[in-house]
């Protein structure tokens, strides 16, 4: 008995130890695994381009070259034709663009490098052709049809903008092309005296002090069947104080006002009246035009004669030639001028002139040293009127009927 409780038991302890709860693991065997590397990285090649397009022709000298890399770094660009280099500059998106303008009619080279993400590099070359113009216009700024505005210069408060163009174009892309600025700033119209040259101008008359600056951007600009701008203009001019002369048809006297203050009663001899007709046809008028005349040029001494308008045969009673007349200043095409006049005796109380303004030899002096081109020298109580192609008439023409906007 006591040898099978033995048994009994030692089988209760097996038991035990196969049906009992317990906190050990069972430990398996693992498999083996590759150790984690980091993926290979994989170079995309860098991709190039220009704009303009290889072999490109007809390009615009004005629009600006761009050079791109895909997947990769721009290291250099150079844009040449011959000697000439074309500046650009690197851009915040890694673009590279050219900063200058090109010039009509060449053939540019473009060289470039680039480097991918592992530093190899890559290069491109093209080329391209700008465009090829039938003709150039060429731009100047006038006072008048008689003297160029000098840039920097001070001009009087009837003085228009004039921008002559060397051949004819089209209006709209003309004006389109051109800037004013003005300080203070004033509103303005354009007049086109012919398919050439344009005029700008207020609605008043410039107050004193103004300043103007013109720029006409036309290279690159069509202007025309195949007419391009020859290259950009810029010009600047001052408006001095402000001088308006009354001329007094009725009165004989004509007054000068400086920034509205009477400065000046001057006795003067307009225009006689009536007219003649030329051998070829033509009828002269002897009235002083009508009207807000500008200040043209201005000459010490001036020979008038009825030559100048077609009137040669000494036989004809109006008939003049008088040399080395002083202190003439013109203010029409036609010969309009305000002068020393000493032969005539009625001045301040008749009209004896062939159309001029006549005035005693201090006061014709006084005028001449003290007009500048773009003064205002109005004509008031004629009988006709200035043209506004005769000088500058632009101001004899109301603003909501001069030129366009």
């Amino acid at each position: 008995m006591r040898r099978r409780r033995v048994i009994i038991g030692a089988l209760g302890v097996a038991a035990a130890t196969t049906a009992g709860c317990t906190t050990a693991e069972k430990k398996e065997a693992s498999a083996w695994v590759e150790p984690v590397t980091e993926a290979a990285q994989v170079t995309v090649p860098v991709k190039l381009s220009v704009t303009p397009a290889p072999n490109a022709t007809g390009w615009s000298p004005v629009k600006p070259i761009v050079v791109a890399a895909e997947s990769g770094t721009l290291q250099t660009v150079t844009v040449t034709n011959g000697a000439t280099k074309i500046a650009g500059e690197m851009q915040p998106d890694g673009t590279w663009r050219s900063t200058a303008d090109l010039d009509y009619n060449k053939k540019y080279q473009v060289s470039v490098t680039a480097v991918d993400s592992s530093g190899a590099a890559a290069t491109k070359t093209s080329s391209f052709t700008t465009l090829k113009p039938g003709t150039t216009a060429k731009v100047a700024f006038q006072a008048n049809g008689l003297a160029s505005l000098k840039a920097g210069k001070t001009y009087g408060a009837g003085q228009p903008v004039i921008v002559a163009f060397s051949r004819a174009v089209d209006k709209a892309a003309a004006e389109k092309a051109i800037e004013i600025t003005t300080l203070p700033k004033v509103q303005g119209k354009f007049y086109w005296k012919d398919d050439r040259t344009v005029h700008w101008r207020p609605a008043k008359y410039w107050a004193a002090g103004t300043s103007i600056k013109v720029s006409v951007n036309v290279f690159g600009v069509k202007l025309g069947k195949n007419v391009y701008g020859s290259k950009n203009a810029s010009t600047n001019f001052e408006i001095g104080r402000q001088l308006i002369a009354i001329a007094d048809n009725r009165t004989h006297m004509t007054k000068v006002y400086i920034n509205g203050k009477l400065v000046r009663t001057m006795k003067s001899s307009l225009g006689k009246g009536g007219g003649t007709t030329t051998p070829s046809g033509e009828y002269i008028n002897y009235w002083t035009a009508g009207g807000p005349h500008i200040v043209l040029e201005k000459k010490r001494k001036h020979t008038m004669s009825s030559a100048s308008y077609g009137i040669s045969d000494p036989n004809d009673p109006n008939h003049y030639v008088t040399e080395n007349v002083e202190y003439c200043t013109r203010i029409s095409y036609s010969g309009e001028f305000l002068h020393a006049a000493p032969w005539n005796p009625a001045l301040g109380r008749q009209n004896r002139s062939h159309g001029c303004i006549n005035l005693s030899t201090a006061d014709a002096e006084w005028v001449y040293e003290n007009f500048i081109l773009g003064d205002v020298v109005d004509v008031v109580n004629s009988p006709r009127k200035l043209p506004i192609w005769n000088g500058l008439g632009d101001w004899t023409v109301p603003f909501d009927k001069y030129g366009r906007d």
